[in-house]
């Protein structure tokens, strides 16, 4: 009896005192409270996986790291779930800070204008792509994969299976951020009024056209004039839903693509080119080379003018009188309260609290009265240019990180992207990054309760919406000016204009900067002449002189239809 106690305590002697059993434990214990079959990896190669991490992390254990993201429902479970069990199982300590979105960018900023080593890793926009891809105070992952970073680089990490990497290489060729989470803005609108046979009996004696999925913006403006005031349920309900108060979150309802939307700027994906979704052209070299029109570019062109005019106009006319005066996050949850029809700029960031059980938007068996769908798009559009903003908040190492402390980040980062967890966040924060998730049973089972959300991303159409590219040569900079301009008309302060002249003016001042600081090299801009504008709108594509018709004719698509059109 007394050997077989001394048997049993040397044996669990053995166990704390050996790092990879009690490692691969917390592992086993993790795969089992939290994974489960929400991989996309079978149980072998999930532990496996865990433990790659495990030996790979052995030089950083004790470390204490801290990464930054903004706060949605994703880097939430990561902080609160996901970091907690990587400290677990590599005894990496990780502190996940969330903050404002803005908060991240003027931490970045710091970082890269001081030197100092505030973070070691930010999950932050690939908006950023062509700030990092010119400053180089990103490290450049492709080579850091390959190089320096090579012995903590998962060989699982599989790169092809991540969707959103086109937007996150430069010119160059090279990854310089890798997603952690996407979500894009789509059209939002009510199925069971759209498909009620009194309202579509009553739109099609007024409208003489099938009440259903817009097309265009022309259609848009047609439904939300026949919602507005109408009564359902007893309610008097809206048309559309929108934001217009002065704020810095006005910033992203515009440069989140609507330029592009309204048909401003040139064909291209990811990003349209040589002029982009916010009206900066580049030269064969990639440099920018002007914003307005006088200098080739479209911030302040007839598309874009017309795009703001839509904004104001639909706000005022057929949104809550309340949405004027609200932000970005204020106007989110409005939707889910029941009382709006439809809405043109909605982030599929919202699907996870907009399909909570007991919403007025939700039937008793769980699924959705609503539905998601491609956002129609402006007179000026054409086929082949992007039609929609996507969100791709991803991976960056600066340069000003030591190198042990950026492998303890880079580690972390890919464990909470690894095929392993994947999936089961994906079901968390649904915002996809991987096609092995997108296409896992799992969500093949819950689609019915998602409102149209997996059906877009197996769809070949997603790749028409694209997060801001690499014509922006310093996001931070350029970003602060939209909202400021913007907000004057949405105040009428300034006509639509005024606001964009003064917009573009604005952004080619910053150009002008950086080109005499030459901070950014042969990247940098290389600002054109300007010209009588009438030269560049007689060019072909962007920008494009003002269309005699901007109300084309209205039209609509049944939903059933248009998911048949993506299968």
């Amino acid at each position: 009896m007394k050997l077989r106690r001394t048997s049993t305590a040397m044996a669990l002697a053995l166990m704390v005192s050996s790092p990879a059993w009690a490692d691969m434990d917390a592992a086993k214990g993790f795969l089992d409270a939290e994974i489960g079959d929400l991989s996309a990896l079978s149980r072998a190669d999930q532990e496996a996986e865990m433990q790659w991490f495990i030996d790979a992390a052995k030089p950083f254990a004790g470390m204490d790291i801290r990464v930054v993201s903004e706060t949605i429902t994703t880097h939430e479970y990561e902080a609160k779930v996901l970091a907690p069990a990587f400290e677990k199982i590599t005894g990496i300590k990780i502190t996940h800070d969330l903050i404002g979105e803005g908060d991240v960018v003027e931490k970045l900023q710091t970082q890269m204008q001081s030197g100092e080593n505030i973070y070691d890793a930010y999950i932050n926009d690939s908006d950023l792509i062509g700030t990092h891809w010119r400053y180089k105070q990103a490290r450049n992952l492709t080579d850091w994969m390959d190089g320096e970073g090579k012995d903590v680089t998962n060989p699982g990490l599989d790169l092809a299976d991540f969707i959103g990497t086109s937007f996150t290489t430069g010119p160059d060729g090279k990854l310089y951020q890798l997603p952690d989470q996407q979500f894009a803005n789509l059209y939002w609108f009510r199925q069971d009024w759209f498909t009620d046979p009194k309202n579509m009996e009553d739109f099609k004696a007024k409208y003489g056209y099938d009440l259903g999925v817009p097309v265009n913006w022309s259609a848009y403006e047609d439904i939300a004039e026949f919602f507005t005031g109408r009564e359902i349920d007893g309610k008097k309900v809206y048309g559309h839903m929108d934001y217009g108060k002065k704020d810095p979150s006005l910033g992203w309802r515009f440069t989140d693509a609507w330029l592009s939307m309204a048909g401003a700027g040139d064909k291209g994906e990811p990003n349209g080119l040589p002029v982009d979704e916010w009206g900066i052209r580049v030269n064969e070299n990639s440099q920018p080379v002007g914003s307005c029109v006088a200098r080739g570019g479209d911030t302040n062109g007839p598309a874009a003018v017309y795009s703001i005019e839509k904004y104001i106009d639909w706000l005022t006319k057929y949104a809550p009188p309340t949405a004027a005066g609200m932000v970005f996050g204020e106007a989110g949850p409005v939707p889910a309260q029941g009382e709006v029809a439809q809405q043109m700029f909605w982030y599929t960031a919202f699907t996870a609290d907009m399909v909570k059980e007991g919403l007025p938007v939700m039937n008793e068996d769980g699924t959705p009265k609503w539905r998601m769908a491609p956002s129609p798009h402006g007179a000026y559009w054409e086929e082949g240019m992007k039609v929609g903003y996507q969100d791709a908040g991803s991976w960056t190492l600066m340069e000003s990180t030591p190198v042990d402390r950026a492998k303890a980040a880079w580690l972390y980062a890919q464990f909470v992207t690894s095929k392993t967890v994947d999936v089961k966040k994906a079901h968390t924060g649904l915002t996809f990054i991987r096609e092995s998730t997108v296409q896992h049973e799992s969500f093949t089972e819950r689609a019915p309760k998602l409102g149209g959300l997996v059906e877009f991303y197996r769809s070949p159409a997603r790749v028409q919406w694209s997060p801001t590219g690499t014509n922006v040569p310093d996001y931070p900079k350029l970003a602060q000016l939209w909202w400021q301009n913007i907000g004057d008309a949405s105040s009428g302060a300034k006509t639509a204009q005024e606001a964009m002249d003064s917009l573009c003016a604005e952004q080619e001042k910053v150009l002008a900067r950086l080109e005499r600081a030459g901070v950014q090299g042969e990247l940098g801009p290389k600002l054109n002449e300007e010209m009588d504008p009438e030269y560049w709108l007689s060019q072909p594509g962007a920008p494009k002189a003002k269309l005699e018709n901007e109300r084309p004719t209205p039209e609509t698509i049944s939903y059933d239809e248009l998911i048949a059109s993506w299968n």
